[in-house]
This record gives C-alpha cells, sequence and structure tokens, in this order.
C-alpha cells in the first residue's frame, strides 16, 4: 500500500539553527586521477596538486591550487584561483561563474562534474542579528556568526577573506571584544603600509643602534600585543624575504629582535586578513604555501554585501544613528540604497550616509523606483541620485549594470505574481539564466534557514 511505503521512509531532520544547502560533489570524469571525488563542505572546496586542496589530481597541468567550488543556499560557485591553464566551462575560460549541477569542468588535463550528493546538507547559522560590531541579519552573515562564535572560546590562529570594505578589520576586533583575551591588548598592523625595509623593526621590534636611525630600543607588535590579539591586515603584501620569519614566530611564540641576540617569548592570538587570493600567490610564488598553511588553521569569508542586500536597511540604519542621532532614514531613501551595486561594500555604504548627513542630502529620491527606467530622462540636478559619480567610471558602469538588473528582475517577478517561468518567457532569457541573476542579485527566495 502507498501508505505503508511512505512510512517506511525516514525523512532527516534538520538540527535547530541550521540551514539547508545543495549536497554537491566533485567528481574526476577524466585525466589521470579520473574517478576521484570530493564532497563540498559547509564553505569551500579547492582544486589542485598541492596536497592541502579537497581535490587532489595528478596532473601536471593542474596548478597547485587550480579552483574552489563555494555553495550558498542553492547556488554554486566556482572560482579560477590564477591558475596556469585556466578553469574552461563549454571551452570559455572564466574568472568565476555560477553553475547548475551537472556542469563539466575542465582543467588542465582533467575534467570534473559538478554533481548533487544524494542528501542534502546542512550549515549552521547564529540566532544573532549582530556580533560585536557586525550588524545584520541575513542569512550570508549569520553563518559567519556562527562560526565566530566557537572561535571566541579557543585562541586558534584565524585567517579572514573578503573583498575591500566589507569589515575585516571589524571583524578581528568583534572576535577579540568575544574571546577570553577581550581586557589584553589588540593591536593592529597593516602589512600593506610598512616600507619594506621596516617590516621586520615593526614585527619584531629593534635593539639600539641596529641599523641608521635605531637611537634606542623599540618594541615591536608582537610584544606589544603579548597576552592579547594581532590583527595583520593585508598579509597578502608581506615582503616574501620575510615571510619565513613571521612562519617561526607564529609557529614558536617567540620573537628576536632586529640586532638583538637573544629570543623573547610572546603569548598572542594571531588574525590575518587579506582582499587577496592567497591560494593565486601561491601559484605565482609571492606567497608561502607553508606560511598560509599555518595562517589558514580556520578561514572566514566575509560575503559582499551584494550577497547580503538585506542587511542594506539595517546597516544604513546603523550608520545613520551613529552620525545623525536617533532620526529614522526615510523609507524611499532606503530603498534608493538597497538598489545601489555598491562594488565598496559596506565601507563605501558607511561612507555614502556619512556624506549625505554632512550634506544634508538624505531625502526621497524623485521617483519611487530609484533607478532610471524608459518612463522618461533623468533631470541633471538629480543625477547622482543614479550615476555613482564617486566611482571611477569601470565601477560605477558595474554599479549601474547591477542597479538596472535588480529593478528589472523585481518588477517582472512582480508583474508575474513570482512565477519565475513567465518571467523568464517575458524577459526573452531561459528560466536557468533567470534563477542564476536572482541568486547573484541577491532577491529573496524560498530558500531560507529551516529554524523560521
Amino acid at each position: 500500500m502507498a501508505g505503508d511505503a511512505d512510512q517506511d521512509v525516514t525523512s532527516r531532520v534538520a538540527p535547530a539553527h541550521t540551514m539547508r544547502i545543495w549536497s554537491v560533489v566533485l567528481a574526476v570524469v577524466d585525466g589521470s586521477s579520473r574517478g576521484a571525488r570530493a564532497q563540498v563542505g559547509s564553505e569551500i572546496a579547492r582544486v589542485g596538486t598541492a596536497d592541502g586542496n579537497d581535490l587532489v589530481l595528478a596532473d601536471r597541468t593542474v596548478s597547485r591550487f587550480h579552483c574552489e567550488v563555494s555553495v550558498r543556499g542553492n547556488t554554486i560557485v566556482i572560482r579560477d584561483c590564477g591558475s596556469t591553464n585556466g578553469t574552461l566551462i563549454d571551452g570559455v575560460r572564466i574568472r568565476e561563474a555560477e553553475i547548475p549541477p551537472g556542469t563539466l569542468v575542465r582543467i588542465g588535463g582533467s575534467a570534473l562534474r559538478v554533481e548533487l550528493g544524494e542528501e542534502p546538507a546542512f550549515v549552521e547559522v547564529s540566532g544573532r542579528s549582530s556580533f560585536g560590531e557586525l550588524v545584520g541579519a541575513s542569512v550570508e552573515i549569520r553563518r559567519v556568526y556562527a562560526v565566530l562564535e566557537r572561535l571566541a572560546q579557543t585562541d586558534a590562529t584565524v585567517l579572514v577573506q573578503g573583498e575591500t570594505g566589507t569589515g575585516k578589520d571589524v571583524l578581528a576586533r568583534s572576535l577579540h571584544a568575544a574571546s577570553r583575551r577581550a581586557d589584553r591588548p589588540f593591536v593592529a598592523v597593516d602589512c600593506g603600509a610598512i616600507p619594506e625595509h621596516l617590516v621586520e623593526s615593526e614585527l619584531f621590534g629593534h635593539v639600539k643602534g641596529a641599523f641608521t636611525g635605531a637611537t634606542s630600543d623599540r618594541r615591536g607588535v608582537f610584544e606589544e600585543a603579548d597576552g592579547g590579539t594581532l590583527f595583520l591586515d593585508e598579509i597578502g603584501e608581506m615582503p616574501l624575504a620575510l615571510q619565513p620569519k613571521l612562519l617561526r614566530a607564529i609557529e614558536s611564540r617567540a620573537i628576536r629582535r632586529v640586532g638583538g641576540t637573544g629570543a623573547r617569548t610572546v603569548d598572542v592570538r594571531i588574525i590575518a586578513a587579506t582582499n587577496r587570493s592567497l591560494a593565486s600567490s601561491i601559484n605565482d610564488g609571492s606567497f608561502r604555501e607553508d606560511l598560509y598553511y599555518r595562517l589558514a588553521v580556520v578561514e572566514v569569508r566575509l560575503p559582499p554585501l551584494r550577497a547580503r542586500r538585506d542587511d542594506i536597511p539595517v546597516l544604513a540604519g546603523h550608520f545613520f544613528r551613529m552620525f545623525a542621532g536617533d532620526s529614522k532614514l526615510p523609507a524611499a531613501f532606503v530603498a534608493s540604497l538597497v538598489g545601489r551595486g555598491w562594488p565598496g561594500n559596506v565601507r563605501e555604504l558607511r561612507n555614502y550616509i556619512e556624506r549625505s548627513v554632512s550634506l544634508g542630502t538624505i531625502h526621497p529620491p524623485p521617483s519611487a523606483a530609484a533607478s532610471p527606467t524608459a518612463a522618461g530622462p533623468v533631470p541633471a540636478d538629480s543625477i547622482e541620485q543614479f550615476v555613482a559619480l564617486h566611482l571611477p567610471l569601470k565601477e560605477a558602469r558595474r554599479a549601474w549594470t547591477e542597479s538596472f538588473e535588480l529593478v528589472y528582475v523585481r518588477a517582472m517577478l512582480k508583474l508575474v505574481g513570482g512565477n519565475v517561468t513567465r518571467a523568464a518567457e517575458r524577459a526573452g532569457v531561459s528560466r536557468r539564466f533567470l534563477q542564476r541573476m536572482v541568486a547573484r542579485l541577491g532577491i529573496k527566495t524560498s530558500e531560507r534557514p529551516e529554524d523560521e
């Protein structure tokens, strides 16, 4: 009987505070490693010839860190890691792309297929709406909070990756404040802002007479952060010649001042951050692989603002209160913010709110659409409402295009009552293409955390 058959099937129950995502498997279907398989975890699966990859290939035409695959809800993203021979889909070399299940990817002399697993996967999300100075309640940022909650109880070394302006320094401060080292120093150093000949002295200190200008003994940032947290920002800019010394200091928790003879023990928690792909830097030889592994005990990826559009109103209100008091932002103004591209991420949004408060330009845009349409030309005196004149042409064009796509897709879906198939037909594109666009633009879908 059908009823009896249904009773024989046991459904998998999601644990509390989790989100269901696609279970994705990478299967090698061509090349010397044919038959090898790897599961894409909750964050990222890397493919290459280096032993630390999730999928290790015995193919000399594949780079050490060739590409990486991640899953966000029901969206699969593949990203090339600056490989020598490239990552190809349908014969086209890609830098980053959203792909459907079943896609065949060629890397060097090998090919792998991105397949769906038999059962869904579950990733943990936090119930918080903020973590220290980090603000937002979108699923993407709550996944980060869940990791930080665990890290706050440990002294594990952390590597934070994310685009410029996503808040890597804010994350570092927030993690320190939540840790048992909160009452000890938090010391931040920008590795890309120090002259190369002074980096060693800045990190480890020096003794009097060690070099011209060293008129007295000086502590480095490792000693200044003793007992607390040392934040190494822009770690990808660290000079290659100094990387072995940094590796040794992290492993031994001991440093030697420039010109000194004795080692000094330090007790520091290391948080490093970069907006560069360290995998690409390893491939081109500008970053040591062993240092990467020592820093990436736990990797945390901060999502770009375009991947967490639900947080834009919350962030805007937070920054507005910061600069203007407790006043409430006009709803139409907030709507115009959600429609922007924000290539500079949270930092750009913060600066925009601060500038608008300073200039007194926070008011509803002249059109509720918050974007130019075929309805008519944009008045010259309101052009800055639509064009990001504070950005270079290339970035402004990208922001304009993304804003238009967001408004167009939302309006089309509203017109057809949310029916993706009908929306795709009216837009003259395939249903799959529209689905990818919806995911890329961060438009709400039915995929929500299981506990909500």
